[in-house]
């Protein structure tokens, strides 16, 4: 009982795994996924890491650095006996160790403007990111519409189909009666298959745009994803009402582009400040403490050599008297031990180190320069960007605008279209007119309902591009 159970169990996980692999998305589930996967969202939200280690970089700069070394090293050779003096074929050992810690005290305020830059270029970081986010949801957003035009423009052309398809049997019917003439059956024919052709086409712009999306969103499965096929209303008109001149003023203040300019700005202001800190001199504590550790024996003992008890060092040069010293004989025992000899030979260095920049050849000067072009350079971006900003919140204005009125044109004209396909459908069914004027009628009838669709969508892309300038955001933004 316990195995059915768990096969039971294991089939409904395999179900809804399966459901979830092939289900709908919605829009706003595409968004989210976008905004968390895709590959160009994930490298800016790397930067705003690099950028977070670069202030950290900045706060460490106010910390000591402390260091610490230990050296244990073999001399094999001619060398000096430390103990006795005497030049000798030896193999020593010698070991040293030592920590210190430096300080920087004062260096132009250097550090202190660094610290300000990093904290600006993470936010120039973070702005980078949100202008990611806001043209990954546009770009999904166009995408995703061009899916749901695609897919209601062929319910259009199917059910259109199906007109044609009713009319072609009734046309078979009046031409066998002899009310119609063949030709009349033959462009009917010829319609119908057209439109079969249409709808082909149409199914196959459905899968290519499907296929686009997917690759937008990182999606492997091209196979099994689909969206809903939901109609979007138009609603939030409102926006329009408003004049231009305030959703310039409104972007200025909230759009990412301008307040990137503004923090590279920012930045450069603060090269300039750092580059003139090296004017200044720079004062630096340090503190070290060092010991040393020795394998050689020591001296425990001397006394004078019975056989020899003195030795000659020198001759006095006015009388030529021999100057002799006690020769002693040392005697050499065991070294210390290893920590006592570390604490008998500790010893420590401290004190304050002061730089005064005088001459390097015009470095700093020529970097004080080339800080200060790049922040002029800065500046015109800044003001290029608001110059673009209003130039680009301008034309995203009139094209919502013109994207409206196109829209309601195609709602007029689809109607006047409808009402002249139905005197069409009329006038042919008690033969005043052929069927080349009915397929012409049903053909502008076709065009005048897809146009509705394409303007329709057009005008809603073109209105959320308008709230993304107004300051709306991208969570907040309705379809």
């Amino acid at each position: 009982m316990k195995k059915y159970s768990l096969l039971t169990i294991f089939l409904f996980s395999a179900l809804f795994v399966k459901a979830q692999e092939n289900k709908a998305w919605t829009l706003q589930e595409c968004v989210n996924y976008a905004i968390e996967n895709n590959i160009s969202v994930k490298q800016s939200e790397l930067d705003v890491e690099l950028a977070e280690l670069g202030k950290r970089d900045a706060i460490g700069n106010f910390l000591p650095n402390v260091n610490a070394s230990a050296t244990n090293s073999w001399n094999t050779g001619l060398t000096q006996n430390v103990t006795t003096g005497v030049l000798q074929t030896q193999t020593t050992r010698n070991f040293s160790a030592g920590v210190t810690a430096s300080v920087n005290l004062f260096d132009g305020l250097r550090n202190f403007k660094q610290l300000q830059r990093a904290k600006i270029s993470k936010l120039a970081s973070q702005y980078a990111l949100d202008k990611m986010k806001d043209d990954i949801t546009l770009f999904v957003a166009d995408s995703y519409l061009q899916v749901l035009f695609n897919k209601q423009n062929l319910e259009i052309l199917k059910m259109q189909n199906e007109v044609t398809g009713e009319q072609m049997e009734r046309t078979e019917e009046l031409v066998e009666a002899g009310s119609l003439p063949q030709g009349d059956l033959l462009e009917i024919q010829a319609t119908y298959a057209d439109e079969q052709q249409r709808i082909i086409v149409a199914q196959n712009n459905i899968r290519i745009s499907l296929i686009s999306l997917a690759q937008t969103l990182l999606i492997k499965d091209y196979e099994n994803f689909d969206i809903v096929e939901t109609g979007y209303d138009i609603f939030g008109t409102e926006i329009l009402d408003n004049p231009v001149e305030d959703i310039v003023a409104q972007a200025r203040e909230e759009r990412s582009e301008i307040k990137i300019a503004e923090a590279n700005k920012q930045i450069a202001e603060k090269d300039v400040e750092i580059a003139k800190g090296a004017y200044y001199p720079s004062v630096g504590a340090f503190f070290n403490y060092n010991t040393r550790e020795s394998g050689q024996g020591r001296i425990v003992g001397a006394e004078p050599d019975p056989n020899d008890p003195t030795r000659e060092i020198g001759v006095v040069e006015s009388t030529g008297e021999i100057v002799v010293a006690p020769n002693v004989l040392t005697t050499i025992g065991s070294p210390l031990p290893f920590f006592e000899q570390l604490q008998r030979n500790d010893g420590i260095t401290y004190g304050v180190q002061v730089s005064v920049p005088i001459f390097n050849g015009l470095a700093t000067r020529n970097q004080v320069r080339r800080s200060q072009v790049n922040a002029r350079r800065a500046e015109y971006e800044l003001e290029q960007a608001e110059l673009d900003l209003e130039a680009n919140v301008y034309q995203a204005y009139v094209d919502a605008e013109g994207a409206f009125e196109a829209y309601e044109a195609a709602l007029v004209a689809a109607n006047a279209q409808e009402q002249a396909y139905e005197y069409a459908t009329q006038r042919f069914d008690v033969g005043i007119s052929n069927a080349f004027e009915f397929s012409q009628a049903k053909l502008r009838y076709e065009n005048a309902q897809s146009e509705v669709l394409r303007t329709k969508y057009d005008y809603i892309f073109k209105l959320k591009v308008l709230e993304l300038y107004f300051g709306v955001p991208v969570t907040d933004l309705k379809f």
